[in-house]
């Protein structure tokens, strides 16, 4: 293979994935610096040409990843969730997926000039609302529980309905060029019934291999990865591009199937779709060209788009959230936020060039259109979401909350500390009895099994930043840990630290396989239950500029340690591994400190006791 074409794949893997790395840094919307890293790359410098550079496996390559994209959005569609969302969220499904197609399709045909068939695609494309995109927003808008349950399902259970909408109408399209017979229509029902067929029988075959213990463990991510290949090009076989139903119908039948490899899958694919989206964004900005710009300054394509923001959205919001128990100000926030993802763009290129092939020289336009809608609409709900959030009232208050797994004497006294804080927390555990130290302390709590389902659907986990697992079993933490580092990021998730035989032991867990050391004592649960019998308490203590760290850390008696600190403006810094976080006038810190600290505590500073209730230290 030539040199040049092994630098030219590097670099786009590496804009792409450099470009996803800058926007969780700088907390903006990843699309926006894919775009700019696209656009730099292709049209402005020339570096990347993806037409002359890599020929007749551009199509390919872009097909390969488009279907990996489907089946790892099918992978999200599970029925059991639909059924315990809102009705909100089945309703804006239901009412609101066909009404926004049947919308988007005449605003395309009538305002953007689109023949019937590329607008019908268009409409399909343009129903999903970008779970990739609309998550991070959520995370930084810090909405109310309702409306950001309900943006957030929306996104993840459409995404897969979209392109399917857009995969069938596409097959529709496909049949020698247009339908025009009945015989042709019927061979395109046939067709399409055999792949959605085989992606289920394939999804089911994939189940009863796993389920039986015929594939080893590390090789069913390796195995899946093919059959979604073998199911993709054995139904274009049959039919051209049919194979796209397939893959979204394999994954849609492993997201309803349960087998207990199916949380691994999920995540291996997430991450290959990460890279394969950036990469395909990154192509198909750069295959761009400076002539194919003006298409979005025509006056019906820029009146298409603002249609689809201004119209469309908030029509079909309202429309289908009638008598959903949703206030005016939730419909509207709902209405306005929609913003679209990569996943449109790149399923956007696939279908576009196919289009033409088939004598539709207007999907040309396609990915123009759906460029710039996705640009405007991360742009605008972007930088908008959290302001109208505020004017709404729909904006959540306080500070980052902290989810605490394992309920007992002391984790109740902490629950109850950070409260005095105003810091959000929550304990939950599954056993009633275990909760009775929350439910006398008056502490929010949730009875159940964090690792549920049903937790994830209740809990509203985008309220909390940090995840403690304090439990007295020390596998059970390490598990819970390591299951919702995804959600946290494995920086923010803790654990109590494990038992002497234990920690010993060569067979002990692997750093990898557990959270990180919540105390710098590596004190496991026993320890700290007899601390507490003995009169240890949790210490609230405000710096001032004359009190401050070193001040604070010279007075605290020995075996005293530091859980938090508080910052004003809310954030919250956890302690760790002995390692002392840095604090300033203003912080509030929390500690665990013996009887004396009572006695021997800070000097000059404002000491709060686990109370609430402040008191001077001379």
């Amino acid at each position: 293979m030539d040199e040049s074409l092994i630098l030219k794949m590097t670099a786009i893997a590496t804009l792409g994935m450099g470009a996803q790395w800058l926007a969780w840094r700088a907390q903006l919307p990843a699309i926006v610096l894919l775009s700019i890293a696209g656009i730099l790359a292709g049209p402005v410098f020339g570096l990347v040409r993806p037409t002359e550079d890599f020929g007749a496996l551009l199509s390919p390559m872009i097909s390969v990843a488009v279907a990996i994209i489907l089946f790892e959005g099918g992978l999200n569609l599970n029925v059991r969730e639909l059924r315990e969302t809102s009705v909100a969220v089945r309703r804006l499904v239901v009412v609101g997926v066909p009404l926004s197609w049947g919308l988007t399709t005449l605003a395309a045909h009538h305002l953007a000039g689109l023949s019937w068939g590329v607008a019908a695609v268009l409409g399909g494309i343009l129903v999903v609302t970008g779970p990739t995109v609309i998550l991070p927003m959520l995370r930084q808008a810090k909405l109310t529980a309702r409306p950001a349950s309900v943006l957030k399902w929306e996104g993840i259970v459409n995404d897969p309905i979209g392109a399917l909408l857009a995969v069938l109408v596409f097959g529709y399209l496909s049949v020698d060029g247009r339908p025009e017979t009945l015989l042709d229509a019927g061979w395109l029902v046939l067709a399409a019934l055999f792949a959605i067929g085989l992606g289920v029988a394939l999804g089911r075959g994939v189940v009863r291999l796993f389920a039986r213990g015929m594939v080893p463990e590390h090789l069913k991510a390796g195995l899946l990865l093919v059959v979604v290949l073998v199911g993709f090009a054995g139904a274009n076989l049959l039919q051209g591009e049919s194979g796209l139903l397939t893959v979204t119908a394999l994954g849609i039948t492993l997201a309803n199937a349960r087998f207990a490899s199916l949380e691994e899958m999920r995540r291996f694919k997430e991450n290959l779709t990460i890279l394969l989206v950036s990469a395909v964004f990154v192509l198909l900005t750069a295959s761009l060209h400076p002539s194919t710009l003006p298409v979005i300054g025509d006056e019906g394509k820029l009146a298409f788009i603002a249609c689809v923001l201004f119209v469309i959205r908030p029509l079909v919001v309202w429309i289908s959230t009638i008598r959903c128990g949703l206030s005016w100000q939730e419909r509207a926030l709902i209405g306005w936020i929609a913003p679209r993802g990569v996943v449109a763009v790149a399923v956007a290129g696939f279908f576009a060039a196919r289009l033409q092939d088939q004598g539709y020289a207007d999907a040309a336009s396609l990915v123009p259109i759906v460029f710039a809608i996705v640009f405007a609409t991360v742009v605008a709900h972007g930088f908008s979401i959290r302001y109208l959030a505020r004017r709404l009232g729909l904006s959540a208050s306080g500070r980052p909350g902290v989810l605490i797994v394992g309920s007992s004497d002391w984790s109740a006294a902490l629950a109850t500390t950070l409260q005095g804080e105003a810091v959000p927390v929550r304990i939950i555990d599954s056993d009633w009895l275990r909760l009775r130290a929350a439910r006398s302390a008056g502490v929010p709590l949730h009875f159940g099994e964090v690792l549920s389902e049903a937790a994830t659907y209740h809990l509203g986990l985008s309220r909390y930043h940090y995840l403690l697992a304090v439990s007295d079993n020390d596998a059970y933490n390490a598990f819970v840990c390591t299951h919702m580092a995804p959600h946290f990021g494995r920086e923010r998730v803790f654990q109590l630290g494990v038992r002497e035989e234990e920690e010993s032991d060569r067979r002990g867990f692997a750093v990898t396989a557990r959270g990180r050391t919540l105390l710098g004592s590596g004190a496991d649960l026993s320890g700290l239950l007899d601390r507490h019998r003995a009169g240890w308490t949790f210490q609230r203590t405000r710096l001032t500029e004359v009190y401050g760290w070193e001040q604070y850390l010279a007075g605290r008696p020995d075996g005293a340690e530091t859980l938090f600190v508080i910052c004003p403006g809310g954030e919250l810094v956890v302690d760790t591994d002995g390692k002392q976080p840095p604090a300033r006038a203003g912080d509030v810190v929390i500690g665990f400190a013996p009887p004396r600290q009572a006695a021997d505590g800070a000097r000059c500073a404002v000491s709060l006791s686990g109370d609430g209730n402040g008191t001077a230290a001379e």
